[in-house]
């Protein structure tokens, strides 16, 4: 179970609006923000949290799936409908209360698909790597929801969600790198394993299949993990150099995030396509797994 302090400590070096740094050591940001009934956007480096009086009440993310696809998967609103609603409430931030006074989405629907977004969003935004945080004061997102939830609620189920991926599967760099299968042919899989099959093309990222297939972003990491556990999928190295003379990201692990010192500040790690983690370097050479044994690891951590 990894630690469940997640590494978005603000520097030493920033200025109280910033960071709301204070001398010595210093309490997670996020828990501040929640003392103080905080209103405002924290930014890391994979996305945002926008918080009204100390709660989370929206995320948005890059890796993540957005609201907007998972409402036009489950209901009967357009892709027109959904931009419509943000040029006439977004400013205001009353995107959710126009969706639900025009009939165009259930309200119990719009709460539960504006839960797995968020949810969905902020595991991107606190899992490891994402650099230190920034709090802008008094800046709102445009959905307007009118509940929240605790920050520690959000590091909570984030936590479960690092521990999840690691006990299916102990190998991050098929969350951040494009799968590939194994076999010409697609194995018989359960049927929400098939279309994530049919769409590894060795170019496609999990981000970007779980954007066509209208799914959150983790759950289709879940998913894949699973797949590489069976030894179904794997992912597709880079080779050599990338353009303007960048190297190849770095191979994603899930090592416990380790509290910086404050000599050192905080941790930097470097992600693909905003994933979690990152740890091993492409091109490491790994042993063959044991995939039979892995498969029975698996049923029986998935039957506990």
């Amino acid at each position: 179970m990894p630690d469940r302090r997640m590494p978005y400590e603000h520097p030493r070096d920033g200025t109280p609006e910033e960071t709301g740094s204070a001398p010595g050591r210093a309490p997670s940001m996020l828990h501040r923000l929640a003392a103080e009934r905080a209103t405002g956007a924290f930014t890391r480096a994979a996305g945002t949290l926008f918080l009204v009086d100390g709660e989370v009440v929206h995320a948005e993310s890059g890796a993540a799936t957005g609201l907007e696809l998972l409402l036009t998967r489950c209901c009967p609103l357009s892709q027109a409908d959904w931009e419509a609603a943000l040029s006439r409430a977004g400013r205001e931030g009353g995107v959710a209360q126009h969706l639900v006074a025009c009939g165009l989405v259930p309200a119990g629907v719009l709460d539960l698909c504006r839960r797995t977004a968020l949810y969905d969003a902020a595991f991107f935004v606190l899992a490891t790597g994402g650099g230190a945080g920034r709090f802008r004061r008094g800046v709102r997102d445009r959905l307007g929801a009118p509940r929240g939830l605790p920050p520690t609620a959000v590091e909570r189920e984030t936590a479960r969600r690092l521990a999840l991926l690691d006990r299916i599967w102990p190998d991050a760099r098929v969350d951040v790198l494009p799968p590939v299968p194994t076999a010409p042919v697609a194995p018989k899989v359960p049927d929400r394993q098939l279309p994530i099959l049919r769409l590894a093309d060795g170019a496609r990222t999990a981000t970007d299949i779980a954007r066509i297939l209208g799914r959150p972003t983790f759950h289709l990491l879940v998913e894949l993990r699973r797949l590489a556990a069976g030894g179904l999928v794997v992912p597709t190295l880079p080779v050599g150099p990338e353009p303007h003379g960048r190297q190849p990201p770095p191979a994603p692990a899930h090592p416990p995030p380790q509290e910086a010192s404050p000599a050192q500040g905080p941790q930097q790690e470097t992600t693909a396509g905003g994933g979690p983690s990152a740890g091993v370097a492409p091109g490491h050479e790994f042993t063959d797994p044991d995939v039979a044994l892995l498969r029975r690891l698996r049923d029986a951590l998935e039957a506990w």
